[in-house]
């Protein structure tokens, strides 16, 4: 006699939403998203023998998560801990490695070492890693920060964010900026193409050939860029692509979004935009170019048509860029723009160090 199909899981919209969020999310494993497909395909009245047929795994599988999730709900799709031995360390030697691992390492190095905090403190590497990881520290790693010191922060955050999620009507916002000295390297050995087994591979070492500089405008709303390259990076040049954007936008007001390069302000770039009232500029905070929406297309650009190039000349790495931009503005789509001012400011204003005693900050 055939199985009759199991009755459809019952979820509310809550643990729904939950669960989908698990499945689409970038940074889920790929083990718990299996475990959020199959509840998923359950609550659809699916039959166990299909789920298991379109994920590719066991029947048994589909009924252990099934049957985990009526019990415990969403708290089910976790792994369950697992027995072990006890920790050897107690709260004390945790709380001293800790406090090590806070203070600056003997000897001149930088940062501690899993295999130095373990000769330190007496304790074997494995436990400095697991105590490590239980307190989130990690002292192989840093990062960069930059606070700007604008005066005119908040004011200018506020103006271009604004342009970026509510653009004047009946106008054109633009990003501009340079890409400067982009290098025409070529490798002293022909690169070896990919091939099953093996990943594509070249020289470490390189010939150059000279230099460009890219000057380029991102029409925010669209996606498509306009873009010149030219052999220097001065007022002058940087004039002369205003005039090439001025063309390819002949009618209503241009919104300019672009940082505060010294040749972006030269007294014949001032007279320039003083003789043409539809165009106007916006300077992103200083030391806040990350702002400038192009930064983000050359990042796509350097990614997949410079760096792993080969280039023996600066004339076929121009054409290599203009192909490139063509292609991109074949199927532009418009990058978007997700934080709003009060979140950029939160994270951009810090309070100022106090001053001591002695006057000195």
């Amino acid at each position: 006699m055939p199985n009759r199909p199991a009755a459809p899981l019952v979820i509310d919209e809550s643990e729904r939403e939950a669960l989908l969020a698990l499945v689409r999310a970038r940074t889920t494993e790929q083990r718990t998203a299996m475990r959020a497909r199959v509840v998923l395909s359950a609550a659809d009245g699916k039959a166990n023998e299909r789920i298991a047929d379109e994920l590719g795994v066991a029947k048994m599988t589909v009924l252990l998560w099934r049957g985990r999730f009526e019990r415990e709900r969403l708290a089910g799709l976790r792994d369950a801990p697992r027995p072990g031995r006890a920790p050897t360390y107690g709260r004390a030697e945790r709380d001293r490695v800790i406090a090590l691992t806070l203070e600056p390492p003997p000897g001149g190095t930088t940062h501690w070492s899993a295999r130095r905090m373990a000769a330190r403190s007496g304790i074997s590497t494995t436990t400095v890693q697991r105590i490590w990881a239980e307190a989130g520290l990690r002292p192989h790693r840093t990062e960069t920060f930059k606070f700007s010191r604008d005066p005119e922060l908040e004011a200018k955050v506020r103006d271009v964010v604004g342009l970026y999620l509510d653009p004047p009507e009946r106008a054109v916002v633009l990003s501009l900026d340079e890409k400067t000295q982009i290098q025409a390297l070529d490798r002293t050995a022909p690169m070896l193409p990919m091939r099953p087994g093996q990943v594509e591979r070249h020289t470490h070492d390189y010939e150059r050939h000279g230099t460009t500089q890219l000057f380029a405008a991102l029409e925010v709303g669209t996606g498509r860029v306009t873009a010149q390259a030219r052999a220097r990076h001065t007022g002058a040049d940087f004039l002369a692509f205003l005039r090439t954007v001025e063309r390819a936008y002949p009618d209503g007001d241009l919104h300019v979004v672009l940082d505060n390069v010294s040749t972006h302000k030269t007294p014949a770039v001032r007279a320039w935009l003083a003789e043409r009232p539809r165009i106007t500029f916006h300077f992103t905070p200083t030391s806040a170019s990350w702002m400038n929406q192009v930064e983000t297309w050359f990042s796509v650009l350097t990614r997949g048509a410079i760096r792993r190039g080969a280039f023996r000349s600066v004339r076929e790495l121009v054409e290599r860029i203009d192909a490139f931009t063509a292609s991109w503005n074949e199927g532009a789509s418009p990058f978007v723009w997700v934080k709003s001012a009060d979140e950029i400011l939160a994270k951009a204003v810090r309070k100022r160090p106090a001053i001591s005693e002695s006057g000195h900050q």
